[in-house]
């Protein structure tokens, strides 16, 4: 059946990304000025597509004989996707030039990374998931070592690339259990067959194997191996994009496997896999963060505590605990962008400045990037009235009427271990004299960066409803 011009339409996203993917390496190609231009080009790329996303939300259609959805939920990854994605281009074109890393190729393959990142949450197809899966990853996997020049870029891209090949394993085989067993890749096939196929034990151990791969994504204990090395290792702008979007991504999919719980209310098999790994992360996550001074291995194990708060709500798996995770991701990508972006003003050539001393009397220094940061701690924190605190709470709640009180008990009480770490932060940079003398420099990019990713968090925690309802009329799409 021929594709018609409406269809072309729905599928501006992708068709978007990919000719700017083009252009780019043409660009990269024929100009000596693609410094220049490719960083304007990727930030009109991704703004382009995330007001695409969020004016068509409501244009919900599966398109290619059900290998691709546009709309509903994956409108809104898509929004997340591409404006963190466009604040890490803007945090980017001031740090590539203090390392003096300019690659033209480190803009295309933020792109590419990007549309790995769409068609995974768009996917309706387990293969079609997996292509997505692979474009992101591979992109990761040269993004973290592109600060060639530096030993712990490279030790961090081949850790990231054995480790990351090791789950894309779990994954493959996980897909041929499940496509041995339903004979078929479709995920609507599956989501509409689920009930049925749960009772098959090679289908639940196929889609564990599935479930694990993902969790290595995610970030979830004990899959999280890979995390401090490589977020420390890699450049602080790349460590931005993984952690974000990239789990983002991950989520997207989980989301999307297990469906059939939140809209056809089928069992809920996984239910004592997601809860323990929920309270496992949230823990260890919490608890190890406490003793890090590098500010980029604390927010690796923070982001493992944040990946064990969103499981919840995959062990719930209930339209509340779902629209709570999406909100919670939405909420995580601003705080963790920002936050990033502060440290990667801040950090000094060669990996300096990027211990907890570092940003002691940052007030004196910047009074601005010392308050955004506060903002960003107190939001990671869960502290109301912000962001952070309402991802918490819908996911919590989701996990009470889904029975998991004890599950939220436990996420309380990460929480409150948490909040020691994070206001640590806020600590040194007003109440601890500055030990070393230096005058950040903070380029007009990134201070946007900052400051978008500062104003969507007190957006969606002062009108946390502006985001929920949205996300409410698509969540059983």
């Amino acid at each position: 059946m021929p594709v018609s011009n409406f269809e072309y339409y729905q599928l501006s996203p992708f068709i978007l990304i990919g000719l700017g993917i083009i252009i780019s390496v043409v660009i990269e190609m024929i100009t000596k000025k693609s410094e220049q231009i490719l960083p304007w080009l990727s930030i009109l790329l991704f703004l382009a597509i995330s007001i695409y996303s969020i004016v068509n939300i409501n244009n919900h259609a599966i398109l290619f004989g059900g290998m691709i959805e546009v709309g509903g939920k994956p409108a809104i990854f898509n929004f997340i996707f591409n404006i963190g994605a466009m604040l890490i281009v803007m945090s980017s074109i001031g740090y590539l030039k203090k390392y003096g890393t300019y690659y033209g190729e480190y803009y295309i393959i933020v792109q590419s990374s990007v549309l790995g990142m769409m068609i995974m949450a768009g996917s309706k197809d387990i293969l079609m998931v997996f292509l997505g899966l692979e474009l992101m990853s591979i992109c990761f996997y040269v993004l973290a070592g592109f600060n060639r020049k530096k030993l712990s870029a490279n030790e961090s891209s081949l850790k990231y690339f054995l480790l990351g090949s090791f789950a894309t394993g779990f994954i493959v085989y996980g897909i041929a259990l499940i496509y041995g067993t339903a004979g078929n890749t479709s995920l609507l096939y599956i989501t509409s067959n689920f009930a049925s196929l749960s009772s098959n034990i090679i289908f639940v151990t196929g889609f564990v194997l599935f479930l694990i791969g993902f969790s290595f994504k995610i970030a979830a204990f004990p899959f999280h191996m890979w995390v401090p090395d490589v977020y420390q290792g890699s450049a602080t702008t790349v460590t931005g994009l993984m952690s974000t979007t990239g789990k983002t991504a991950a989520f997207s999919v989980l989301i999307i496997s297990i469906a059939a719980t939140f809209t056809l209310n089928a069992p809920n098999v996984f239910k004592p896999y997601f809860s323990v790994i929920a309270a496992l992360s949230m823990l260890f996550g919490s608890i190890v963060a406490i003793s890090q001074n590098n500010l980029k291995r604390m927010l690796a194990y923070s982001s493992i505590s944040h990946a064990g708060y969103m499981a919840i709500g995959l062990a719930a798996a209930n339209t509340q605990s779902i629209s709570g995770i999406i909100f919670y991701l939405a909420a995580y990508a601003f705080m963790n962008i920002g936050a990033f972006t502060v440290i990667s003003i801040i950090e000094g050539e060669g990996d300096t400045r990027i211990d907890i001393d570092s940003f002691a009397g940052l007030h004196t220094k910047s009074p601005v990037l010392a308050a955004f940061m506060s903002l960003f701690m107190f939001a990671l924190a869960g502290i109301p009235p912000l962001a952070g605190f309402f991802g918490k709470y819908y996911v919590f709640v989701g996990a009470i009427e889904g029975g998991l009180t004890w599950l939220a008990i436990v996420g309380v009480i990460s929480s409150m271990i948490s909040v020691y770490f994070y206001l640590r932060v806020v600590v040194y940079i007003y109440f601890r004299d500055s030990i070393e003398e230096f005058k950040p420099e903070i380029s007009s990019f990134s201070l946007s960066a900052v400051i978008i990713s500062g104003a969507f968090v007190l957006i969606f925690g002062i009108l946390p409803d502006l985001l929920l309802n949205v996300i409410n009329s698509v969540i059983n799409l």
